[in-house]
């Protein structure tokens, strides 16, 4: 386990354990505050991450930083925004379980360094990875899981509220409790 944020992200920028890195643009490392206690998760980048370097840069990273914003959160002051993969997968297709498994080491030593308090998995392939393989997020959205003293959440990727809107208020009830989650355990934001 590497023990600074910056060996982690050289060490991450050079990596060749798959095959994604072959048509990769950019390694998308991570961005925000290497201090923060609250860790949100995605899957992958997509078309604009990768080309930018920067996790959740689209339309999809807009509405985001929306629900971010709503609860006094932002990617640059007080969290920390990664993804499963370093890497995008071609047509921005699902991770392979292959490709996660190769990318795993680098979020397990970023969560080592960092010790968050909270981790908040957006969308459905970053919880059933890291909160349970039967993780549903239209059934299980919005609940705190510990797992081994890390309180985890997961809720909707916000690509699929942009496909059904419908789910919007869902999400922002899942934000809300993160916000009150954030107060009961003191953390300063």
């Amino acid at each position: 386990m590497l023990e600074s944020m910056s060996e982690l992200r050289e060490a991450c920028m050079q990596c060749r354990k798959c095959a994604l890195c072959e048509t990769r643009t950019n390694v998308v490392f991570g961005v925000g505050n290497e201090k923060a206690e609250i860790l949100f998760i995605g899957e992958a980048p997509g078309e604009n991450e990768d080309l930018q370097g920067e996790p959740f840069v689209g339309r999809g990273g807009k509405l985001l930083d929306l629900y971010l914003g709503g609860i006094g959160l932002d990617r640059k002051e007080n969290i920390y925004i990664a993804n499963m993969l370093k890497c995008r997968p071609p047509q921005n297709r699902d991770p392979k379980p292959g490709e996660m498994d190769e990318c795993i080491g680098w979020l397990r030593n970023l969560v080592h360094i960092m010790k968050p308090k909270i981790i908040v998995c957006v969308g459905r392939i970053a919880a059933q990875r890291l909160i349970s393989p039967d993780f549903r997020v239209t059934k299980d959205h919005g609940v705190f899981y510990n797992k081994n003293g890390t309180l985890m959440m997961g809720t909707f990727h916000p690509a699929a509220l942009l496909r059904d809107p419908r789910k919007k208020g869902d999400c922002l009830e899942d934000f809300l409790k993160l916000q009150d989650k954030i107060k009961e355990l003191g953390i300063s934001i």
